[in-house]
């Protein structure tokens, strides 16, 4: 990641919390600690951001803060070859008429180029996606109503009675923060709650996550393997892992990052 890339990503970083410490912006930008100090000393010198014991945070912090987990507009840069090649493999599974959820999340956000070409009823919490298919395609859009949470992009409701209830969908396309032996993990308690909604309104649930997702991890399981009927993913997938999906009896589909590539050169 180049320098330039590197203090976008701190700047959104400390921008979703109170301090962001230099172990974390590591793990978000895959450099040294030695490069993320100086970043911090560059960005503080320049007055875009006040450097902390151990971190840095924003010149004005954030007084009401986001949901857990890295902000969209970070999450989206990550495996974007793979996560395109694996909403085309999603979009196939879709017939005209279909009444569809997409949950919120860069994976999931990557169908709404194929969807330009389908007439499909959506059903989804996330902004970006109800805009994108709204200006870009003549499908049908249904968006949840409640609070708008600027970093993940999503729409999340604190009332039960809300219009998710009353949206029926064949297939629930959905990503998560990651998926092992228990089952889709997510990060907070608030999209757990919202989530399982959702996956209440569909028959089949279908899983889109990079290959990476499976050596993820987070204290809190949004449902168990049992729940999930299908998961997508890129050709990075493990042998164990295929064997965990099998014995859970989930069925796996493995989206060639080739073929997104070359379809988009024919283009």
């Amino acid at each position: 990641m180049h320098e330039t890339e590197r203090h976008r990503v701190i700047l959104s970083a400390v921008q979703d919390r109170p301090v962001v410490t230099v172990i974390d912006l590591c793990g978000l930008t895959g450099a040294s600690e030695a490069t993320i100090r100086r970043d911090i000393a560059t960005l503080h010198e320049s007055k875009k951001l006040r450097r902390v014991r151990g971190g840095a945070e924003a010149l004005t912090p954030p007084q009401v803060f986001g949901l857990a987990g890295r902000p969209f507009a970070i999450n989206e840069t990550i495996n974007i070859k793979q996560k395109q090649a694996i909403a085309r493999a999603a979009v196939a599974l879709c017939d005209d008429g279909d009444p569809i959820i997409i949950n919120g999340g860069t994976t999931t956000f990557q169908m709404v180029h194929p969807l330009a070409t389908r007439r499909v009823q959506v059903f989804t919490n996330s902004f970006p996606i109800a805009e994108h298919l709204l200006k870009n395609s003549k499908n049908t859009i249904m968006l949840s109503g409640g609070v708008i949470y600027r970093e993940q992009n999503i729409v999340l409701s604190p009332f039960e009675n809300d219009v998710t209830s009353n949206f029926y969908a064949r297939r629930m396309f959905m990503g998560a923060q990651g998926i092992g032996p228990l089952g889709l993990m997510e990060a907070d308690p608030l999209l757990i709650q919202a989530e399982q909604k959702l996956i209440g309104q569909a028959d089949e649930l279908v899983v889109l996550v990079d290959s990476s997702k499976f050596e993820q991890r987070s204290s809190l399981v949004l449902c168990g393997l049992d729940r999930i009927d299908t998961v997508i993913t890129d050709e990075g997938i493990t042998d164990k892992t295929a064997a965990m999906l099998d014995a859970a009896e989930v069925k796996l589909i493995v989206a060639p990052v080739e073929a997104a590539n070359t379809e988009e050169a024919t283009s």
